[in-house]
């Protein structure tokens, strides 16, 4: 018989937009998967166009975000894998917890309510958005100088200076006040279920030269799952950054996370007499 694709969602983070993910999106099809990589809401549908409307994607809260994700994975045949970089990173979370995916993989994830590390570096990271409290209705750009140090640090000028001419968009500024302020706010939109024991697996990855999302932070969310008796993995890639999903050495990450689905049961091969896989 014909087995069905697993779904994959990818969702990615600020300022990244949704066809950052296309290299990805290629290998997991090509793998056996059914990838999906949606934009934010209202997000347009090409780099020139998110730069030349940011209105489209400003004053966003969290909670409209994620709702927007939780009402795409519903929408599919199945529940999907949700992979996701970034604040798509604790979207992932979220998500997870809620049993809306069958597993997980947060890279450099956004701190989720409860992780306690605030190094220098995300602060500096963070201050093109929350260096302005206006901003919090607004949309914001990096610079490339910005981008640099928050997404290219571990990268050649030169390569850095390219991923952010190809990838980089305005983003909302909303969620980054929203986190900034979660473990004062008890009913704060990033709020995981941490203790969820019967949710499907949970990959944790983490840059240790990320200056966005630095790896001391995803290693106090990965703590924050130690009560809960569902897989939970963190992988740790020595000397990446916040850009190493899109950046040259994408596809050793891409090729740790197939690996990782593949050991949870998880590859494209389903159950049944015959699979017939469709050819990418």
């Amino acid at each position: 018989m014909t087995a069905s694709r697993t779904p994959v969602l990818f969702i990615h983070g600020l300022w990244l937009h949704h066809s950052s993910w296309q290299p990805w999106v290629d290998l997991f099809r090509s793998r056996g998967y059914e990838p999906v990589a949606p934009g934010w809401p209202d997000e347009p549908g090409t780099v020139e166009e998110a730069r030349a409307h940011p209105e489209q994607v400003a004053n966003q809260s969290l909670k409209t975000v994620v709702e927007h994700f939780r009402t795409l994975a519903a929408s599919l045949p199945s529940k999907p894998i949700l992979i996701g970089h970034s604040f798509g990173g604790l979207i992932a979370e979220k998500l997870l917890g809620e049993d809306v995916g069958i597993a997980g993989v947060a890279i450099d994830p956004a701190q989720i309510k409860g992780v306690l590390p605030l190094p220098l570096a995300e602060l500096r990271s963070g201050l093109p958005a929350l260096g302005n409290p206006a901003n919090i209705s607004r949309a914001v750009a990096l610079t490339g100088k910005e981008f640099r140090f928050s997404f290219g640090n571990a990268l050649e000028q030169g390569e850095s200076d390219a991923l952010f001419d190809r990838w980089t968009i305005p983003s909302p500024a909303r969620p980054l006040f929203e986190v900034a302020v979660a473990n004062f706010n008890p009913h704060a939109e990033s709020k995981v279920n941490t203790h969820n024991d019967k949710r499907g697996p949970l990959l944790l990855i983490s840059g240790t030269a990320d200056h966005t999302a630095p790896d001391v932070a995803t290693r106090a969310a990965f703590r924050l799952y130690r009560d809960s008796l569902a897989v939970t993995n963190l992988e740790t890639f020595q000397g990446r950054g916040h850009a190493l999903v899109i950046d040259h050495g994408w596809r050793d990450v891409a090729e740790r996370v197939l690996t990782w689905l593949s050991e949870q049961g998880l590859g494209p091969v389903e159950t049944g007499e015959v699979l017939v896989v469709e050819a990418n």
